[in-house]
């Protein structure tokens, strides 16, 4: 990175939109990718329009995600590689499992969501998924960043602890100064033999109040952000 000091302390990806990060040790990125399976898989709230023959962006709305359904925080949530196996658990204890390359798995998975969100569901869940397809908040195809210094900044200024797994990023960066990751847009950086280029800011939105270990909404993060900063930003999208 431009600073040497810099670093990535952290890598993770969002299997299933909405639900829990998975920490990697390392990953293989692939010009105009994502990190692999990232936003792989959604859970449909309803009827969502999605067309899996022409696979396309469609807003977050659509499905379950922490931004309404915060009771997703409080899931544990693991995807197998390998088998596709999606393993769901609640306080310890496994409450669904399946397999989402089988109908049997999806419909599994897809039950205990139609129990578990059943007050706030428009309709049938819908486990959905097109290979190489990314249900991600933008329509590019990018991996998002997050500045850990940033974060802590955001903290000291509002006087309360700022967990980062709070805005879900695939890169946590250590050793940054606090909000020169804005700068990046437009510019290319090396991370780790990886060049991308920065895209746009990310604005942050309710999801981000939402406390990743207790499910509760404790925190005011896009208002806190206007308040302190003049914007509702905090980190960026970039393009490998």
């Amino acid at each position: 990175m431009s600073n040497p000091a810099a670093h990535v302390a952290a890598l993770y990806r969002y299997p299933v939109k909405g639900l829990s990060p998975e920490r990697l040790e390392g990953v293989r990125l692939a010009p105009g990718g994502t990190f692999p399976l990232d936003r792989a898989y959604a859970i449909g709230n309803g009827p969502t329009g999605f067309d899996p023959a022409a696979p396309s962006y469609l807003p977050k709305v659509r499905f379950l995600m922490l931004m309404r359904n915060e009771r997703l925080a409080a899931l544990d949530t693991r995807l197998d590689d390998a088998t596709r196996t999606l393993t769901i658990r609640r306080g310890g204890a496994t409450v669904a499992e399946g397999r989402l390359d089988t109908a049997e798995g999806r419909a599994a998975i897809e039950a205990f969501f139609d129990a578990y969100e059943a007050d706030e569901l428009r309709g049938p869940a819908e486990v959905l998924h097109v290979p190489g397809f990314s249900f991600s908040d933008v329509a590019a195809k990018v991996v998002s960043l997050i500045n850990l210094e940033s974060v802590r900044d955001l903290a000291g200024r509002i006087g309360a602890a700022v967990d980062p797994r709070r805005f879900r990023g695939n890169l946590l960066v250590e050793a940054m100064p606090a909000w020169s990751e804005l700068d990046l847009v437009g510019r290319r950086v090396a991370i780790g033999g990886v060049v991308l280029e920065g895209m746009d800011r990310i604005v942050r939105c309710a999801a981000t109040n939402v406390n990743p270990d207790t499910a509760e909404r404790d925190l005011t993060i896009p208002r806190a952000l206007d308040e302190n900063y003049g914007h509702g930003d905090c980190g960026i999208y970039l393009r490998v």
